[in-house]
């Protein structure tokens, strides 16, 4: 039997020992972290700074990883791969030279948008979607070439399918569950899901309450049969897990999340005004060592343990050694 991997597709907990403690003790092989929401350049250097810190300060518990093969080191040293990702382009501001110097950083996702438009391409709270604009199929280019993940989370549905269509590599939703389900507007639409089997991308699972049927009352169960009805539409290949998990956080970092820079007036979201700030997490995932809690779920909705393997892991470690390589 093969080696197995525990990858979770998106985070952005309020980073601690605690958190890297609970990572390993939840055997977490890697994790794709949120390192820009809306900083500019200069900020999301600093971001990296403080990463920096935190690898040298956690050595025995975190190390950053560029590719497939260091998130392999990391497992076999019984450590937690790090790999950095931007939720917005706001990183390169209006400058693709800067593609290649946060692809060199270690950046190896980044979201075309994040809800709002974008200089690439239409977010997902926007009203018109008109698709990937002319410098986003020059970025989405680019980040072929770079081996850097086009991530569409947070994109409308024009904008999701345009840049599959302009992609010549994989286009990936890191963390997000289908309209069926639950219809938020976040959530993607089958023709989209289908897309994104066909150009042999993935879909991370969100666990985000805003995300699930029920919110924060979400049964282990009908996520999990979730699970298995969009295996039926997109096939297992292309499914693992993007908790979204934001453990730890205060409520100003929702409010940064969300508004950034970009208006006074405070944005709810896909929440309610009555409900600001971050939603309780259902009680069977609260972090980084509930895991397990997925795998067990999994089986009792009839999923095979190579099954299990790849949508808890597998699915995006293949991925990763595919795609965080360049084209030159």
């Amino acid at each position: 039997m093969g080696t197995n991997y525990r990858i979770d597709g998106l985070q952005y907990a309020n980073w601690s020992k605690k958190v890297f403690m609970q990572m390993r003790k939840g055997n977490v092989d890697a994790v794709h972290v949120t390192i820009a929401y809306h900083e500019n350049f200069r900020e999301t250097v600093l971001n990296i700074e403080q990463w920096n810190r935190w690898f040298e300060q956690y050595a025995d518990l975190i190390v950053h990883a560029k590719s497939a093969r260091e998130i392999s080191q990391a497992r076999d040293n019984q450590k937690t791969a790090i790999i950095f990702g931007f939720q917005n382009p706001s990183p390169i501001e209006d400058d693709i030279g800067l593609l290649e110097i946060v692809h060199a950083l270690g950046a190896r996702f980044m979201q075309l948008t994040y809800n709002n438009q974008s200089l690439l391409a239409t977010g997902c709270y926007e009203s018109e979607d008109t698709g990937i604009t002319r410098m986003g199929r020059e970025v989405i280019k680019e980040m072929n070439r770079l081996g850097l993940v086009i991530d569409m989370s947070h994109s409308a549905d024009r904008s999701t399918l345009d840049a599959i269509e302009v992609s010549e590599r994989p286009v990936v939703i890191s963390h997000a569950n289908p309209k069926f389900w639950q219809p938020a507007l976040r959530n993607k639409s089958n023709d989209v899901l289908r897309a994104i089997a066909d150009c042999d991308g993935m879909l991370g699972f969100s666990i985000y309450p805003h995300h699930l049927k029920g919110g924060s009352d979400c049964s282990l169960q009908s996520f999990c049969e979730m699970i298995a009805d969009t295996a039926e539409l997109m096939g297992i290949d292309h499914l693992g897990l993007g908790t979204d998990l934001c453990q730890d956080q205060p409520d100003s970092i929702v409010e940064w999340m969300r508004m950034g820079r970009w208006t006074k007036a405070m944005d709810y979201g896909e929440g309610s005004a009555s409900a600001a700030g971050f939603p309780a997490m259902p009680s069977w995932f609260h972090d980084n060592r509930d895991f397990g809690n997925i795998e067990q779920g999994l089986k009792k909705v009839g999923f095979i343990e190579t099954e299990i393997n790849a949508i808890m892991g597998n699915n995006w470690f293949r991925f990763f050694r595919d795609n965080f390589t360049s084209t030159d």
